[in-house]
């Protein structure tokens, strides 16, 4: 979702992100240890609203440091955040394909997804409309006023439960289904109106 998602990241209080990211473009193993300071309790949520599982999600966590060592260089991110975010939602995405078939499915993601059914297709096996609804996706949000915007995303990319949207944003938990009902409806529309039917 890119810069999208950016309003909804953590605040972080450690060092700043243009010195992490230096330190890994010097090969500094401490580049770790501060994201992991830094960024370590957003990066567990997203996997644990995922996968549902502690042990999974630190799996995950520590996984994706790694990844992240290996993006950059060549990579110099910025924003840092949302691209840490996206490596973790993809490793604890991928975590939950493998072990679907076990009794571990579950989290917050599986509600969102379920949710999420109605308005966008299941196109798994073709690219080419995949990366079209992604397009298509990123658009819609740009385009959503900041107070829906940032719900969806709370809910969709980084899986979190209503009463947490709730809490985050003061609204009661029945203005949040709502918002997120009207959203999912607008996008709906939105997909058929570029000829993207579900």
């Amino acid at each position: 979702m890119g810069p999208v998602c950016g309003a909804a990241l953590g605040k972080g209080s450690a060092m700043d992100d243009e010195r992490i990211l230096d330190l890994f473009w010097q090969r500094d193993e401490r580049a770790i240890a501060e994201t992991s300071a830094k960024y370590g309790a957003l990066c567990g949520k997203i996997a644990y609203g995922i996968l549902g599982d502690p042990q999974d999600s630190e799996e995950i966590v520590n996984l994706s440091y790694l990844r992240l060592w290996d993006a950059v260089p060549p990579k110099r991110p910025n924003p840092l955040p949302p691209f840490l975010a996206k490596i973790v939602r993809n490793l604890a995405l991928n975590r939950l394909k493998a072990e679907r078939t076990q009794k571990r499915f579950g989290g917050e993601f599986a509600l969102s997804l379920d949710e999420l059914d109605e308005c966008i297709p299941d196109k798994k096996n073709d690219r080419g409309n995949s990366e079209q609804i992604r397009d298509c996706l990123n658009t819609f949000l740009k385009a959503q006023k900041r107070e829906p915007r940032s719900i969806f995303v709370l809910r969709y990319f980084y899986c979190e439960s209503i009463e947490e949207i709730a809490r985050k944003t003061g609204f009661s938990e029945s203005k949040v289904k709502s918002v997120l009902f009207r959203t999912r409806n607008k996008l709906r529309l939105f997909l058929e109106s570029e000829g993207i039917s579900v």
